[in-house]
């Protein structure tokens, strides 16, 4: 285990199309690092090929502070910002959270603190744990708690919320599961997690203060279809090779 002074985090920020809020919340994000986070950090604004002023603005943020950088990539997606991100990651922890910070901030550091500890392997945000307060609309409460108990009846998995956009890793971790990952987009989050716990890894998660962004850029129906193709087709992998592996016992 490292003394925490030598621990280092990056922490990931996928953009589409967020000219509007991303100066306000990298400044605010970096004003919160700056003051209230022990370990060394970076923050890297993953432009998902965004169409208006985002990479412009993300340019000028990193122009202006030395821990921030751009990553330009030119197809969307937010799993490949993230996979592409982490990759290219030489920090020990790395993290991502949505630029609308809709996750209050004071949950980063009981977010990082197990990986940086050695207590755990993942570390996610959850809305869905006892000590979390949660402000959205009534119908994306329904549809993230069904999904999220359409998971659990296919997986008997332990985590409790797959899609809070609020995760850290450790960069060994993410060097070994990533490349196990099929989606680039939405579902990221959820196949990352499955394949975490398939291969054993402790995840930890923490109570978060989570408020909805009404701009924001998911579209709800479509993301639910791709989850739900992608659940079923991470179900369908393990059930090949449940019937591989009993075949080849025989």
């Amino acid at each position: 285990m490292l003394p925490h002074w030598q621990v280092s985090v990056e922490i990931v920020i996928p953009v589409y199309n967020e000219e509007d809020m991303l100066q306000q919340s990298i400044t605010t994000l970096c004003d919160h690092l700056e003051n209230y986070f022990p370990y060394d950090w970076k923050v890297t604004i993953a432009n998902n090929a965004s169409t208006d002023g985002t990479l412009a603005i993300a340019l000028r943020l990193a122009e202006a502070c030395p821990r921030v950088s751009v990553l330009h990539l030119d197809q969307k997606g937010r799993g490949r910002a993230l996979r592409t991100a982490w990759l290219a990651s030489d920090a020990d922890i790395v993290a991502y959270m949505d630029v609308d910070l809709s996750t209050n901030l004071t949950a980063f550091l009981p977010l990082v603190a197990p990986l940086a500890t050695g207590h755990s392997d993942v570390a996610i945000g959850s809305r869905l744990l006892k000590g979390a307060a949660v402000t959205r609309q009534w119908k994306r409460e329904v549809i993230s708690r069904c999904y999220n108990l359409l998971i659990k009846l296919l997986f008997r998995n332990g985590f409790s919320d797959a899609q809070c956009g609020f995760k850290a890793l450790k960069r060994s971790v993410a060097r070994r599961l990533l490349p196990e990952v099929e989606n680039q987009e939405w579902f990221f989050d959820t196949e990352l997690l499955l394949l975490a716990e398939e291969h054993g890894l402790r995840i930890y998660e923490v109570p978060v203060d989570w408020i909805e962004d009404l701009d924001s850029r998911v579209n709800i129906v479509s993301t639910a279809v791709e989850d739900v193709k992608g659940l079923l087709r991470v179900r369908s992998r393990r059930a090949r090779h449940g019937a591989t592996a009993m075949y080849a016992e025989q």
